[in-house]
């Protein structure tokens, strides 16, 4: 059922979808690289940060599919929610818990390239920041839809 949306949180869905543009982007190009025949040089600043590496390691499938694939699934969904669906009154709350999903998933994978693989991916940290910030301004949406 429709709702009326303020002109504030509309601005936010904005800012929201701008973010998983941005993460489907990222998520693309860490698939790009998870699929590359050969080794690449982006992303390897020696032993600390090595994109190929954690590519291309067990956990970045699950049940074969690609990390990055579903990243790019999730930014889509989040897309899709904050666009053609932002009118709707259960967006706010599917919004936030979708994002929120993505931050677990996005933290658990950060956890596996600290403590498990012992190197970190700068696209997977953008990952994580994008949907860091797009978790907490869901959250706010949330907070303002249930205020009102």
């Amino acid at each position: 059922m429709p709702t009326a949306v303020s002109e504030l949180t509309q601005r936010l869905m904005s800012v929201v979808a701008i973010l998983a543009v941005c993460g489907i982007i990222v998520s693309s190009t860490s698939l790009q690289h998870h699929y590359a025949t050969s080794k690449t040089a982006y992303c390897d600043i020696g032993e600390t940060f090595n994109c190929d590496i954690v590519n291309r390691s067990a956990y970045s499938s699950i049940l074969g599919i690609p990390v990055a694939l579903i990243g790019m699934l999730g930014y889509a969904t989040l897309a899709g929610l904050a666009t053609v669906y932002r009118e709707r009154s259960e967006t706010p709350l599917t919004l936030f818990g979708a994002a929120a999903a993505g931050l677990a998933f996005a933290l658990y994978l950060t956890y596996i390239e600290g403590h498990v693989l012992g190197v970190w991916c700068i696209l997977c940290l953008s990952s994580l920041a994008l949907i860091a910030t797009t978790t907490v301004l869901s959250g706010i949406i949330w907070w303002r839809s249930t205020s009102q």
